[in-house]
């Protein structure tokens, strides 16, 4: 595999020249016109956002409480500091690249956002009698939601590509997640409120294709900057903390209202509360001295989140929910000490963020659990109508059983796994061409190379101080007095 990489970049040639003034801004402009004239064109307000609430709530006998932003938006808050805080400050643990980390997540987040509006637009909410997309509270939440897995598979490149480069990524990956959320959610019918499947596990494998196919022989020229220092870290944790506590939200935002919404908060609370522990456990087993390693904690802690993406709107009870996260920080933490090198050796798979351990693995466990937790599903436990509002067996799907769901539910696994894997090829080879103005292996995981960056103070040994100090010192004029030394 990596010969197979490695002969491509000889054949696309040397990718060196990072200035980007004219590409950047050309995509930029063009990209946000284009934007600008398919909103005019196909983008309407939905009914409980249009001026035309105020007649609806007359003829549906509604008030103001029921409008679904009132229920939406808080959640909708909760996972627009995810995308745009939470992964941004996750990404700054490079010692030389936090302006690259929050910045280019936030251009991508911005125009990503915007591309998954239409794109989510056309497959779900288009209404061919207007030709028109309405747009209301939910769709906001399903764009964050398409955005994330874009932002993901930055975690696999952090570092490597230009912001052209990640515009690139974002284009296609919106239009890929677009296309598998439909397969998944409507075509087989699937329940994934969180996203383990359709966001995690696609963003996840979608990255990973992406880093193989760009696979830098000579990265080791830039070794010195891969890596974290102390304040860059603790950047990075910032990002942990705000995903962490958010995360319930995330898998809640879109979950049926009252029990759904609920207990899918609920679930995981509770797995990601166990990660941790597991996490810190392993960590400390790791060293021989018992201490612990950063990476662990900013990442694997948060995979309980990302595991409980599907089976947390299911019965899963809260036990279940802590073996969940109990055995999920293992399996992440274990990844990052053993799977990440592996993979890097013995398939050529550089993976700067580690996202094959927190987001492909854990996503793909996630929609398999899901899949054996809908599989087991009972009236009993469930009641006749919480199958149905759970598993959404209404009009062609009424006669579906709870074994079959489980059934549709693992092809969706399967179905993201592939889109993620063929796309991110696909892409992959579409941005080695010698065009896009990444830097070369010996300039990576540097600022440098696309911000002005402030000058850094200059900071002296305390030796060399104290010696200027003495050199002023005696350089100093003696003051002008009026005694004189008068020889006796």
């Amino acid at each position: 595999m990596g010969n197979c990489c490695e002969s491509a970049s000889n054949f696309f040639g040397p990718q060196k020249n990072t200035n980007v003034r004219v590409s950047l801004p050309a995509v930029c402009f063009v990209w946000q016109i284009a934007m600008i004239v398919l909103f005019g064109v196909f983008i309407r307000y939905d009914e409980e956002s249009d001026a035309h609430w105020v007649e609806l709530k007359k003829t549906e006998n509604l008030t103001d409480l029921q409008n679904e932003f009132y229920f939406r938006y808080p959640s909708f808050q909760d996972v627009h500091v995810m995308i745009f805080v939470g992964f941004g400050f996750l990404m700054t643990f490079l010692k030389r690249y936090s302006f690259s980390a929050v910045g280019f997540n936030f251009l991508i987040a911005a125009f990503g956002l915007q591309w998954a509006l239409l794109m989510q637009g056309w497959f779900h909410h288009f209404d061919y009698s207007t030709g028109k997309i309405y747009i209301g509270i939910e769709s906001l939440i399903n764009a964050d939601f398409c955005c994330a897995a874009s932002l993901i598979a930055y975690g696999a490149i952090l570092g490597k590509v230009s912001p052209v480069q990640l515009m690139v990524v974002t284009l296609f990956g919106v239009t890929l997640f677009a296309v598998e959320e439909y397969i998944i959610l409507d075509l087989l019918h699937c329940r994934d409120s969180g996203g383990a499947m359709v966001i995690h596990c696609f963003g996840g494998y979608y990255g990973l294709a992406i880093s193989w196919v760009l696979y830098r022989p000579n990265l080791h020229r830039s070794k010195r900057l891969n890596g974290s220092v102390y304040h860059s870290d603790l950047f990075a944790m910032i990002g942990t903390l705000f995903l962490w506590m958010f995360w319930p939200s995330f898998n809640s935002a879109i979950a049926n209202h009252g029990d759904g919404q609920h207990r899918t908060a609920m679930n995981t609370y509770i797995a990601l509360a166990s990660s941790v522990l597991t996490t810190v456990a392993l960590s400390s087993m790791s060293k021989k001295e018992g201490k612990l390693d950063m990476v662990h904690i900013q990442n694997a802690t948060l995979a309980g989140g990302v595991a409980m993406g599907t089976a947390a709107e299911f019965m899963i009870t809260p036990y279940g929910s802590l073996i969940v996260g109990f055995c999920i920080g293992i399996i992440s933490t274990f990844g990052y000490l053993y799977v990440t090198p592996f993979l890097e050796k013995r398939l050529k798979l550089q993976d700067t963020c580690g996202i094959h351990n927190l987001h492909a693995v854990p996503g793909m466990l996630g929609g398999f659990i899901g899949a054996i937790v809908a599989a087991t599903a009972s009236e009993s436990v469930y009641s006749k109508q919480g199958l149905i509002d759970t598993f959404g067996f209404t009009g062609k799907y009424e006669n579906r059983s709870p074994g079959t769901q489980g059934g549709f539910q693992a092809a969706g696994v399967c179905v993201a796994m592939a889109f993620g894997l063929v796309g991110g090829a696909i892409v992959g080879f579409i941005l080695k061409f010698p065009i896009w103005g990444d830097a070369a292996d010996d300039y990576c995981f540097d600022d440098e190379a696309y911000w002005e960056l402030p000058e850094e103070e200059e900071t002296i040994p305390p030796v060399l101080e104290y010696n200027n100090h003495m050199t002023q010192h005696k350089h100093q004029e003696t003051p002008e007095t009026s005694f004189s030394v008068v020889e006796s």
